[in-house]
């Protein structure tokens, strides 16, 4: 086995917060509500806007203190079932649940709405306005102040916080809407295109965040068109196309469902085991490293088993998993 140099790859969501930063809930307890208590719940809900149905017969569950991706297209509905959660617009048909009830001004209060469109006033003072969105959410006075202050500083904004909404940057105003969102510290967060206008560094910084707002055991609905970020911090996902749910369930089941039998191969002296049409399907050769497609029933053990016997020197050797970008792509296209 000396000529075995395996690699081992792990999908992590990038950098997690630090156990002191998080009010840590108990395993046992955020186990149980994650899995058995709903948070949103929609039973064929349909919208429509004249002659153009812009959500058929939509269904779905979000649970409990987990991450939901609502993903799809432009123009697939995303935004009309947001606004029919957040009760912005009615559904002509069907029935929305928020916390085992229809929605009403006490329940808005545990929720945080980001809106895909900008909501800030152009010529207001930064400080001033985040006061009058907490205010809003009646959060007032020093605790206000407070929270204003604690949240510009998370999001490194603290030294525009005199500046007008005007002066700043889109990513910088697409930040001071979302502390807008979480300033009254909702129970429910829903985020239309949270990462929209976000540069590679802000990305992270948010995307941190919300991991963090999911580890305080907050439930948290995002849509985005970055597959990317959706693998890597949704528990569960719902894909929309032309107003229908195509699939929704948890990713890593939707994942699974979706799995090819192939690995990331990278070797030196594979002495012809690849040539082995009872093990091999199909090769795909890239720059330093190869996909190889099993064929049918084959084992990737004793693939391995056979490569290390030959005397090849492995140096990667990894079960490979369909993406979330790849999926997307091929239920859209299903229906094109």
């Amino acid at each position: 086995m000396k000529n075995l140099r395996m690699t081992t790859s792990l999908l992590v969501t990038d950098k997690l917060p630090s156990p002191d930063r998080l009010e840590l809930i108990p395993e046992r307890k955020r186990e149980r509500m994650g899995t058995s208590e709903i948070t949103v719940k929609l039973d064929r809900v349909s919208k429509r806007f004249g002659e153009f149905t812009a959500v058929d017969e939509l269904s779905l569950s979000v649970r409990a203190g987990r991450i939901f991706g609502l993903i799809g297209p432009n123009g697939a509905g995303k935004t009309t079932t947001i606004r029919m959660i957040v009760n912005i617009t009615a559904p002509d048909s069907g029935t929305i649940e928020i916390f085992s009830r229809r929605i009403d001004e006490e329940l808005q209060d545990r929720i945080g709405y980001l809106p895909e469109e900008r909501g800030l006033y152009k010529r207001m003072k930064i400080v001033d306005q985040l006061r009058f969105f907490a205010e809003l959410k009646n959060v007032k006075g020093k605790e206000a102040d407070n929270r204003v202050d604690h949240w510009l500083q998370k999001l490194k904004l603290t030294e525009w916080k005199n500046k007008k909404s005007m002066e700043l940057s889109k990513g910088m105003q697409q930040k001071i809407q979302f502390i807008t969102a979480v300033l009254h510290d909702p129970d429910l967060l829903i985020l239309d295109e949270p990462f929209s206008g976000l540069d590679p560094v802000n990305l992270e910084l948010v995307k941190e965040i919300v991991l963090e707002l999911k580890a305080a055991n907050k439930t948290i609905i995002f849509s985005t068109h970055q597959m990317e970020v959706a693998e890597q911090i949704c528990d569960d996902i719902c894909l929309i196309n032309r107003a229908r749910k195509v699939l929704d369930g948890s990713l890593r089941q939707i994942k699974k469902s979706f799995g090819r039998n192939a690995v990331a191969l990278r070797i030196e002296g594979e002495n012809g085991i690849l040539d082995d049409s009872s093990l091999v399907s199909k090769i795909e050769r890239h720059s330093d490293e190869m996909e190889v497609l099993l064929a049918p029933n084959a084992n990737p053990q004793d693939l391995l088993r056979k490569l290390v016997v030959s005397g090849a020197i492995v140096t990667k050797f990894e079960m490979i998993e369909a993406s979330l970008h790849n999926i997307f792509i091929e239920k859209v296209s299903e229906a094109e």
